[in-house]
Parts: structure tokens; C-alpha cells; sequence
């Protein structure tokens, strides 16, 4: 997910087939937005990975960041071409060779259930399945981080089970902990800070995923694999 809180002007161009048929939006005035076509699975992130990489390498660039089959490029100045521009990074997706990053695993241990569980019982009653068998399939699964972002440290996790997929709220809870294991759509996270969230929490990681003063800050990057594992059961 990128932020486009700072938006000055977007406009959007729908460009030539490629690997499916790609979208681009103009964010401001020194970025551009290029969301992979096809489904949200990790063959598009393989291309946005590919594609940042080759972005991130010239030298009018200031700045790429990955989001969910999506990148968004940021240049060091104002282009005076944009459709220019704009055609350039098209033809890198183009031409881009799928890439996969060499990420560690990670093993996140939970304690599923008990006070911070908040959406458990909605989420059994949405999808018709226990709450045994909810958790089961979420710590049976593997998951891959596919960009970071929302809250620092935060990692957007691919590979959720569609039987447990469970829409965002309405309504947010005013104050969900830091810590809690979320589901949000087809996706699953941990909260990185306490306050508001429209994600559904299941359980609780007191695990630390983001340290300011630590070499590398943020626990999870970009191609790593995630592992829920059962620290505690209580239902």
C-alpha cells in the first residue's frame, strides 16, 4: 500500500499490453504510480520487484518504493516530459525479467485467542468456520512479505487462505494494541502501533517487529517468508 496523503494532481494512462495490460497514474508532480495487471498473487510482485530494481538504478530517480503489485517512482526533480517518462518505466516493465529476493524466514509465535482476539467470533460467524479451525488455517500457512509499509515496519503479507479472508470494518476499532495479529481482506499483519485499525484481530505477538535504534529497524523486508506459530491457544 503506498500513501497518497501529499496527491497534488493524478492523472492515469492506460499504456500497451505487456505482460497483461498495466496502469500508470501520475502522483503530483515528480512521481509516478505503476500498478501490476493481473491478479494480486506473487507472480505480479516478482515483477515489481524486477522493476524497482531496475528504477531505483538511474540516475534521475530519487527515491522507488514497492507497495503490493504496485511501485511507486519518485524523481529528484519535476520531468518535463511525464509522458516521457512515464513511457520509459512502461518499457522496463516491458523488458523486466521476474526477479524473486532471497529473504530470510521469520517465525512470529501468537497467542491465538484471549483478550486481544477482539474479531475472532465475527470472523468464525462471517466464514461459517470454528474458531479452532480459523486458527488453524492461519498458523498452518506460509507467507511471504511482499512490501512494507502503513506504519513503519509494517509487512504486507500474501498467502492467506481464502477461507478465512474477512473484509476491513466499517467502522475501526478506536483502539486496537499494538502487537495484535490482524486480517484485512485476502491479507494478514501485525499491528505495529496502538490506536485506530479497520483490521479483524485474532490473536496477540509480543514480539518486537520494529526497533529505531537497531542497525536494520524494521524485522521484515521485502521477500522474506513468515511463519505463525502457536505460542498459546485460548478459546
Amino acid at each position: 500500500m503506498i500513501a497518497t496523503s501529499s496527491i497534488l494532481t493524478t492523472q492515469a494512462l492506460q499504456v500497451h499490453p505487456a505482460k497483461g495490460q498495466a496502469r500508470v497514474s501520475f502522483i503530483g508532480s515528480r512521481s509516478i504510480l505503476l500498478e501490476a495487471p493481473g491478479k494480486f498473487d506473487l507472480a505480479a510482485q516478482r515483477w515489481i520487484w524486477a522493476l524497482s530494481q531496475i528504477a531505483g538504478a538511474w540516475p534521475d530517480v530519487a527515491e522507488v518504493i514497492p507497495g503490493m503489485t504496485n511501485l511507486l517512482t519518485i524523481f529528484k526533480e519535476t520531468p518535463e516530459s511525464p509522458e516521457a517518462v512515464a513511457d520509459r518505466l512502461l518499457n522496463a516493465w516491458d523488458n523486466a525479467s521476474s526477479v524473486d529476493l532471497a529473504g530470510k524466514t521469520v517465525e512470529i509465535p501468537v497467542h491465538y485467542g484471549g483478550e486481544y482476539a477482539t474479531d475472532l467470533a465475527a470472523l468464525c460467524d462471517f466464514s461459517g468456520l470454528s474458531d479452532r479451525d480459523v486458527v488453524r488455517i492461519h498458523h498452518e500457512a506460509t507467507y511471504r512479505v511482499f512490501a512494507l509499509g502503513s506504519a513503519p515496519g509494517f509487512g504486507y503479507l500474501h498467502g492467506l487462505d481464502a477461507r478465512i479472508y474477512m473484509p476491513r470494518k466499517t467502522v475501526p476499532s478506536i483502539k486496537m494494541e499494538r502487537g495484535c495479529v490482524t486480517i484485512g481482506g485476502m491479507q494478514t499483519g501485525v499491528a505495529m502501533l496502538t490506536g485506530p485499525n479497520g483490521w479483524n484481530s485474532i490473536g496477540y505477538a509480543d514480539l518486537q517487529m520494529f526497533d529505531p535504534s537497531a542497525a536494520t529497524p524494521a524485522l521484515l523486508a521485502p521477500g522474506d517468508t513468515v511463519h505463525f506459530v502457536p505460542a498459546r491457544i485460548e478459546l
